[in-house]
């Protein structure tokens, strides 16, 4: 191959990382085995070059598979650079960052491969929950090493060119690629719940970049603070028209209106992402039944209720946030759980797991009811019930059991339109009203939606050294 090609791997480095900051580990690197004439392919660096560099001055790591030395199959001394890499980032304590493109286990290494590329999945599982880890798929990444990004904490797909599977589309039963392509950035970012973004190759390296800027480099990092310049008192005039989109919402509390969403594509009643607050990293989890386009408008309305997907998509943020103690914050507004049988086969699964990440976490949370908050499913919200550390509602909001007209009409069985109305109004005042829940404690502050912003920040500074005491055990198995 040509060095213009494969130059490929060093300039997504380069482009990824702030100007003349990468250092190279393990260049001369290269196969040990002998055999099938292995001796006589060149292999400069086994297929991948790692080493270290910085991001907006931040330490980080990186390895860059190198398609054009072998296709980019990992091999026994390929897998051990991988490895090393994850060796240092664990001593030093900074994030880990991988860039895929790779044509599988390399054949001619055979065992060697397979025990060396079993060391990558024993780093990755003992830095996780101790240094951020991050893919970007830029070409194949298929078989055993789709279960790399599966063991990170973020992943993002090159749109065209990256390709993420375990098994081939047309290795599946009753599929072809020209059915359904299984492999493709988009289906893998709607459908599997593992792909945080697609994109050009620059517009990637971009997220990751903004990303890395956003996180702690470690589990024990509590300095990813930027001074804010934003008004820590500023009103968000527009914000109550936001409860639909709450992607849009978050970005008006935020310093700088500036909201890093993850998990986009997928589970899109459940929103989930990265803020600043005062400078602070907050994470948000927040309902949503509408999404808008780029040009503002319309794309999608749903009930406002719940999916399996959506649960799914926030217990696994809320683990990440608890691990590197990164507070969070919820916005309610669900009226129950999606009543399809497609969720109901994963809904309890899913509700149970994402219960347990909010109770577990012992960051400090705040939950804001923007809406309507009906049942377990806001019970399963971040609500107060279930450790939630301060909870404000809107003056517009409703708490209850369900809506007040279907709860008027179980309750009074029978009767006519009138009386159904007039116990739809009653119930509504002393069940689902805001001063009921208030006046219980379940809502600590009923504020106006405007406010929002410095009542959030209020609490975050008050809640920022709190300290929790917990069962003693291994770890919970939910």
């Amino acid at each position: 191959m040509s060095n213009a090609t494969q130059s490929v791997a060093a300039a997504r480095i380069n482009s990824l990382l702030d100007a003349n900051s990468f250092v190279e580990i393990g260049q001369a690197v290269t196969a040990r085995t002998t055999d099938f004439n292995m001796t006589e392919k060149k292999a400069p660096s086994d297929g991948v070059i790692t080493g270290y560099g910085v991001i907006d001055g931040s330490l980080v790591y990186v390895y860059s598979q190198d398609a054009s030395v072998l296709n980019g199959t990992v091999g026994e001394m390929h897998a051990k650079k991988i490895a090393k890499i994850y060796d240092l980032a664990l001593k030093v304590g900074a994030p880990v960052i991988g860039l895929v493109d790779c044509a599988g286990l390399r054949l001619q290494e055979a065992t060697d491969a397979l025990e060396a590329f079993g060391e990558i999945y024993l780093k990755q599982t003992l830095a996780s929950g101790v240094v951020p880890q991050i893919t970007a798929v830029f070409g194949t990444c298929g078989g055993g090493m789709a279960v790399v990004p599966a063991l990170t904490d973020f992943t993002f797909v090159e749109a065209k060119k990256g390709r993420l599977f375990v098994n081939t589309p047309n290795a599946l039963e009753g599929n072809r690629v020209e059915k359904c392509d299984s492999a493709s950035a988009q289906f893998q970012s709607e459908e599997t719940g593992l792909v945080d973004g697609i994109g050009t190759e620059e517009e990637i390296l971009g997220q990751i970049r903004t990303l890395v800027s956003l996180l702690p480099e470690n589990n024990e990092d509590n300095d990813s603070f930027k001074e804010c310049t934003d008004d820590l008192n500023r009103v968000c005039d527009d914000i109550a028209g936001c409860t639909g989109d709450t992607a849009i919402a978050l970005s008006r509390i935020a310093d700088d209106g500036e909201f890093f969403e993850t998990k986009a594509a997928y589970g899109q009643d459940i929103v989930t992402g990265f803020l600043r607050l005062n400078g602070a990293t907050v994470g948000a989890v927040a309902n949503r039944s509408e999404s808008y386009d780029a040009e503002g408008n319309k794309t999608e309305v749903s009930d406002g209720t719940l999916s399996a997907r959506g649960a799914r998509k926030a217990a696994d943020f809320v683990k990440f946030c608890d691990a590197f103690e990164i507070p969070v914050l919820t916005l309610t507004n669900v009226t129950g759980f999606k009543a399809t049988l497609c969720n109901e086969k994963m809904m309890a699964k899913s509700v149970g797991e994402m219960v347990h990440a909010f109770a577990s976490a012992t960051v400090p949370k705040v939950n804001v009811v923007v809406g309507k908050a009906y049942g377990t499913a806001y019970v399963a919200m971040n609500s107060k019930s279930v450790g939630a550390d301060m909870v404000y509602a809107w003056d517009t909001a409703e708490i209850g059991m369900m809506d007040a007209s279907l709860a008027a009409k179980i309750m009074y069985e029978g009767a006519d339109a009138s009386t159904l109305n007039e116990k739809a109004a009653e119930y509504k005042e002393l069940q689902n009203g805001i001063a009921s829940a208030a006046a219980r404690g379940y809502v600590d502050t009923v504020i106006k939606a405007e406010d929002t912003r410095k009542y959030v920040i209020g609490a975050f500074e008050m809640l920022f050294t709190k300290r929790e005491d917990r069962p003693s055990k291994k770890h919970g198995t939910v």
